[in-house]
């Protein structure tokens, strides 16, 4: 079966930047398991996977745009340091839930001066190419069930 909208795909995976390094990976684990089409993945990669079959093995360069987006400055702020309430000590990588005019936002602590904390937005791979070395482990067809809620269940997926 190859792989097509509302198919199920199980694939292992390499993920890893420009310079070689090792960002993640499913080696030691269980592959990933998503509904394709349904947006449960970044689209440079889904849109590479379509049409391939089990035991299909690929390398996929995805650009930032098709990846996790280029950065967008707007989401670099410098917030007072008294917005972390409750927090004694305030590093660089630290991440926090930011409540934001669209909602929840996660951001990332880039520098602490004094009392101002300049905190990020984006997400930590944007503005990166990513580079995948996928095996395709399984492609079955989706449940109805599964189509309707958009996302895996059972093995690999949401226990319901």
């Amino acid at each position: 079966m190859q792989i097509a909208q509302n198919s199920v795909v199980a694939f292992h995976y390499t993920l890893t930047n420009d310079a070689g390094e090792v960002l993640d990976s499913s080696e030691g684990r269980e592959p990933l398991t998503y509904l394709h089409g349904a947006g449960n993945i970044i689209p440079g990669l889904e849109k590479e996977l379509e049409g391939r079959s089990q035991g299909d093995k690929l390398n996929v360069k995805v650009a930032p745009e098709e990846g996790y987006g280029e950065v967008q400055e707007q989401l670099m702020q410098e917030v007072p340091r008294d917005a972390f309430q409750g927090v004694e000590s305030i590093e660089p990588g630290m991440q926090f839930q930011a409540q934001t005019q669209g909602g929840p936002l996660m951001v990332t602590v880039k520098q602490v001066e004094g009392d101002t904390v300049v905190v990020d937005g984006n997400h930590p791979l944007a503005g990166q190419h990513l580079n995948f070395d996928v095996e395709i482990a399984t492609v079955r067809e989706a449940s109805q069930e599964e189509v309707e809620h958009g996302h895996v269940h059972g093995e690999g997926g949401v226990q319901h």
